[in-house]
């Protein structure tokens, strides 16, 4: 019962997370940008952090691009 609830917020994280990437596609003001990126690096260190307690040793997520890297190559 634990994991699944477990699991249901990694799901949510990474929903959260493609939906912010997402947005950062889209046009945005500097100010809605900076918003979003903090909100992308907020989701993806709870991430990290939820898989870290959930799968201690068993797990390793790959690296995703952060948001800046992500940025300089669609600017």
């Amino acid at each position: 019962m634990m994991l699944d609830q477990d699991l249901a917020r990694i799901r949510a994280h990474r929903n959260n997370l493609q939906r912010y990437r997402r947005l950062l596609r889209t046009k945005l003001s500097e100010i809605e940008r900076q918003f979003i990126e903090r909100r992308l690096a907020e989701e993806q260190a709870a991430l990290d952090a939820l898989a870290a307690d959930v799968f201690p040793a068993a797990f390793v997520l790959p690296n995703m691009p952060s948001a800046s890297a992500a940025m300089g190559a669609e600017r």
